[in-house]
């Protein structure tokens, strides 16, 4: 299990996140924490893998969380989940070695996409190929395709994701239901997925009514 500590000063926000946390598997919350003091001090006592910090904390600044947290040595990660936008904080938080920055508010499917990277990232073993480290920085290459506009990279790998896992072809409502996204969101991905060539979409006819669009990951 990977063990999460919880960083949010607003008391229902941790609570909605510590539950996204328990609904994904090989996680788990070991503590929960509303100031940058009871951070610091958790993190030390507790040793979590990953922490959700939050920028806005009511004591101090979170990246001066981020920095201690750095400082006690260890190897936990730190995801940034603030309403925090500027450029400035954006940066810092990425020159302090965050995995990632979440801005609030997020969906379930957001934040389960990053648990998931990281979880992959900590089971890989030894020496890595280039796209295995491509991934361990956050699966972005210098020079990749870029994404339509109101698509995400994050849930783009989302969906990719349950389409590896398929054994057979899925339907736009299949998706939806396994990655908990809308419909018409989860379709649009597919048909990105078949336009670029990763996917290949089939039909299914029926006794009544429009044929379904089925899709299949390319192998």
């Amino acid at each position: 299990m990977i063990r999460v500590l919880v960083v949010d000063d607003d008391f229902m926000v941790a609570k909605v996140h510590s539950g996204y946390v328990g609904r994904t598997p090989g996680f788990e919350v070991v503590g929960v924490a509303h100031t940058g003091e009871d951070a610091v001090r958790k993190v030390e006592s507790l040793r979590p893998d990953l922490v959700l910090l939050d920028i806005y904390l009511p004591d101090r600044d979170g990246l001066e969380v981020l920095r201690e947290v750095r400082a006690l040595g260890g190897d936990t990660d730190v995801i940034v989940v603030s309403a925090a936008r500027d450029v400035d904080t954006v940066r810092s938080a990425m020159r302090g070695g965050v995995l990632h920055y979440l801005i609030k508010p997020f969906t379930y499917a957001a934040l389960r996409a990053q648990l998931e990277h990281l979880s992959v990232v900590r089971q890989q073993q030894s020496t890595m190929d280039q796209s295995t480290v491509d991934q361990m920085f956050g699966g972005r290459p210098a020079a990749g395709p870029t994404m339509p506009k109101g698509l995400t990279r994050e849930t783009a790998g989302l969906v990719e994701r349950v389409l590896r896992e398929c054994p057979g072809d899925l339907s736009a409502s299949e998706c939806a239901e396994a990655t908990e996204l809308s419909r018409v969101s989860a379709r649009r991905y597919l048909e990105h997925f078949v336009s670029s060539g990763r996917a290949e979409v089939g039909l299914r006819y029926g006794t009544t009514g429009r044929p379904e669009r089925r899709y299949r990951w390319r192998a």
